[in-house]
C-alpha cells in the first residue's frame, strides 16, 4: 500500500480507537493482513468456542482457515444442515467474529442484517465480540457510514448472493421492500455496557465489503 495512504491510515486509526475506548470499546491497529491475523489469534484463546457469520474480512486475513484448526472449537455453519441451530449455538459462544458495514471517525459500528444473525449475536449472546474491520469502510460520521452501509455494502452482498434486489441489479439503494432485501435489521453500536466484550481491529487494507 502507498505510504502516504498507510501514514493518513494510521493517524486516522488513532482517532478511530480514541473513540472506541470513550464507548467503551477496545480498538487496536493492523499494519496489514499478516499483522491482523497475528492480533486476532493473540486475541483469542486456544480451546474457546468460536463462531461467525458470513464474514469476508475475517476469511480475507486469513482468520477462518485459521479457526478451522483443531485448536478451537470452531461452530462452522458451513457444516450444519440445520442452519437455525447453527445460529443458536453461536449465541453461547466464547467469541463472535465479524466486521462492520461501515464505521465512523469516532467509534460507531454500523451493520445491516437480512436474517439477524449476525446483528443480533454482536448485541448480545456471545461472551466477546471481535470485529474485523478494513480501513475502507471508516466513514466521516454516522450519515456517511450509513450510506455506505446501504449504498455500497448492501449491493455487493446481495450481488454475492445472487439475490434478485434493485440494487444488485443498479448498484445503488433502491430502498427496497423487495423480498431478497437483506436490509431488514440496522444496528448502530455506540456503546458498549460491558467492558472488554467488544474489540475492533482497524487493517490497513482494503478488505471485505
Amino acid at each position: 500500500m502507498d505510504k502516504f495512504i498507510t501514514q493518513r491510515n494510521e493517524l486516522l486509526a488513532q482517532k478511530v480507537i480514541k473513540g472506541l475506548e470513550s464507548r467503551n470499546m477496545s480498538g487496536y491497529y493492523a499494519a496489514d493482513k499478516e499483522a491482523a491475523l497475528r492480533l486476532a489469534l493473540e486475541l483469542i484463546p486456544e480451546e474457546s468456542s468460536v463462531s461467525m457469520g458470513g464474514c469476508m474480512s475475517s476469511r480475507d486475513i486469513g482468520l477462518t482457515d485459521a479457526l478451522r484448526s483443531d485448536k478451537y472449537n470452531f461452530i462452522d455453519r458451513d457444516k450444519y444442515t440445520d442452519k437455525r441451530a447453527a445460529m443458536l449455538d453461536a449465541y453461547d459462544a466464547d467469541f463472535y467474529i465479524a466486521s462492520a458495514n461501515a464505521m465512523t471517525e469516532d467509534g460507531v459500528i454500523i451493520n445491516i442484517d437480512g436474517n439477524a444473525n449476525r446483528v443480533s449475536a454482536i448485541a448480545q449472546g456471545p461472551k466477546k465480540v471481535l470485529f474485523i474491520v478494513g480501513m475502507n469502510k471508516i466513514c466521516s460520521d454516522a450519515d456517511a457510514a450509513m450510506k455506505r452501509a446501504r449504498g455500497v455494502a448492501a449491493p455487493i452482498n446481495a450481488q454475492r448472493f445472487g439475490l434478485q434486489t434493485p440494487c444488485a441489479k443498479i448498484g445503488a439503494c433502491a430502498d427496497c421492500k423487495s423480498p431478497d432485501t437483506i436490509c431488514c435489521q440496522f444496528l448502530i453500536t455506540r456503546y458498549s455496557k460491558h467492558a472488554g466484550r467488544i474489540h475492533v481491529i482497524l487493517v490497513n487494507d482494503n478488505i471485505g465489503f
